[in-house]
């Protein structure tokens, strides 16, 4: 059975000005990271710093996903910005915590949660502290 029968959906919105709200349904593996990478790069590309990946809908990730992730989290980083992972579904959170991306990316239960982490970084010097 091959992963890639369950489409990628990807559904950007803005709450704010320099926030995008990125809600990912279906498997993020290697046959649909690149549609992924696609929307994130535009959302760069638009001038958005701040990034609130709602994995709620991804029953399953590989590490095509998370080098996405973390790739952005950099970019982000040095705008200076943030990413923010939104409620993973528990396979997906288990991946993000062994490998470790749980502890360097920011993971919230809600939108609420992520943008009130956003709103403190805009209130620590640099971003630091969160």
């Amino acid at each position: 059975m091959s992963l890639s029968q369950n489409p990628l959906s990807v559904e950007v919105t803005l709450p704010r000005e320099d926030v995008a709200q990125v809600t990912v349904t279906g498997y993020l593996d290697v046959d649909t990271a690149t549609e992924f990478q696609h929307h994130l790069a535009n959302q760069l590309h638009h001038g958005r710093r701040h990034f609130l990946l709602d994995l709620s809908g991804v029953p399953f990730m590989d590490s095509s996903g998370m080098n996405i992730i973390l790739r952005v989290y950099q970019e982000a980083r040095g705008l200076p910005g943030s990413v923010h992972i939104i409620a993973p579904a528990p396979a997906v959170r288990r991946i993000l915590d062994l490998t470790g991306v749980s502890i360097t990316v920011p993971v919230s239960d809600s939108v609420e949660d992520a943008l009130a982490l956003v709103d403190h970084m805009q209130q620590t010097p640099e971003g630091q502290g969160v």
